[in-house]
């Protein structure tokens, strides 16, 4: 969440509502083309109990179906994060087994080197294998950073769908989510300000 509202607003609150997989839109500029551009905010995938498998909610999956592009993301201070990944990539294959589906692989927390549990090349050679860029970053100190590499995905999204006509990948039959919620971000900012303001009060 911290990584997606550094994208949209530029701004990083560090206290957030519990994640429930919030859809936002905005415009976006590439290459000088205005695009609209539709975030999904997953709910958080974990490990199976001793196992390599993820457990998954139907909302995450149905986010699977229609997605144009992926973002991964870890953090270097929590290993188990880290091992999520793989997993998961694995996961949205068994759904798109021969799309071209461009991914980001996003190692937060980049400004906790003290704490680091997973090395920049575990990082590096997990995007490898994977197929996708890899960007270690800090939500809360790097706002360029965290823009430079979403940004870079969204110039390989709209490559591919600008190579396929415009046309969505076959069989594909759920369709997009609607109604994406930007008040809801704006709603959880607010909330998040107000109560950090409380906080401070009460200290």
């Amino acid at each position: 969440t911290a990584l997606v509202v550094r994208f949209l607003t530029k701004r990083f609150i560090g206290d957030y509502e519990a994640n429930t997989g919030a859809l936002y839109s905005r415009k976006f500029t590439i290459d000088g083309e205005q695009i609209s551009l539709q975030v999904q905010d997953t709910p958080f995938v974990s490990l199976e109990d001793d196992t390599d498998s993820i457990c998954c909610q139907e909302q995450i999956n149905r986010s699977i179906y229609w997605a144009d592009g992926f973002v991964f993301v870890y953090s270097i201070t929590d290993y188990e994060s880290y091992r999520v990944i793989r997993p998961l990539y694995q996961h949205i294959r068994k759904i798109h087994p021969n799309a071209n589906i461009p991914l980001l692989l996003m190692a937060n927390k980049g400004d906790l080197l003290r704490a680091r549990q997973v090395s920049s090349k575990e990082g590096l050679q997990l995007a490898g294998e994977l197929g996708g860029t890899y960007y270690e970053v800090s939500a809360r100190e790097n706002c360029e950073g965290v823009h430079e590499a979403f940004q870079q995905l969204c110039q390989e999204v709209s490559r591919i769908i600008g190579s396929c006509n415009g046309e969505k990948r076959r069989g594909l039959h759920l369709v997009r989510p609607k109604s994406p919620n930007m008040q809801d971000l704006k709603r959880r900012l607010k909330q998040a300000l107000t109560s950090k303001g409380k906080s401070a009060t009460t200290l």
